[in-house]
């Protein structure tokens, strides 16, 4: 396969091909996210694999970020809160769930994030749940200040081991186009 085969045979192989790596006899085949013109409005991409959220992730996250709130530090306490037990911080729980898909979607060809809305956490992480994502893509559209550069709307939604939605959120990103990646 030539170089200008691997560029036109689907994502994987469109990915940026170097014949000049002296480790391997074959083209190198890089990952990275999507560029703007490869974003399906409606599609939904599913993110493998999931994240074992651990005592420590919340701990650590949690006393990183200055949060002192109890239901996530002090177990005592939490028993004798609604849910029983500590509560993963939610924080950590919307950034496990961009994290998810930064691989699959973003990975060297975003811009940066522009903001959040609708972000919820319709029910609690504990210790030792599973966090599971996907990503719809809602809306796209070229910049009209910044060439070679487009908005991407998604909406990040994460569910846990039995199914149940525990984040959504809707992000707009900025990403670059296809012609950013032949410059």
């Amino acid at each position: 396969m030539t170089e200008q085969d691997a560029k036109t045979t689907g994502q994987a192989a469109d990915q940026a091909v170097d014949q000049s790596a002296d480790t391997t006899d074959g083209p190198v085949i890089e990952q990275r996210g999507l560029w703007f013109e490869e974003f399906v409005v409606g599609a939904t991409y599913r993110h493998a694999p999931g994240r074992t959220i651990t005592e420590a992730d919340n701990t650590w996250f949690t006393a990183a970020t200055m949060n002192t709130q109890a239901l996530h530090l002090d177990a005592h306490f939490a028993e004798s809160e609604p849910f029983g037990q500590r509560l993963v911080n939610s924080m950590f729980t919307l950034s496990t769930l961009v994290g998810l898909s930064v691989a699959q979607l973003t990975q060297g060809t975003i811009v940066g994030n522009l903001g959040f809305s609708e972000v919820s956490f319709p029910k609690p992480v504990f210790h030792g749940d599973t966090l599971y994502a996907e990503t719809k893509i809602l809306d796209k559209r070229l910049s009209r200040s910044r060439p070679g550069e487009g908005i991407i709307s998604l909406e990040h939604i994460g569910r846990n081991q039995h199914g149940d939605i525990v984040a959504k959120a809707v992000r707009k990103t900025m990403v670059f186009t296809q012609d950013h990646a032949a410059g």
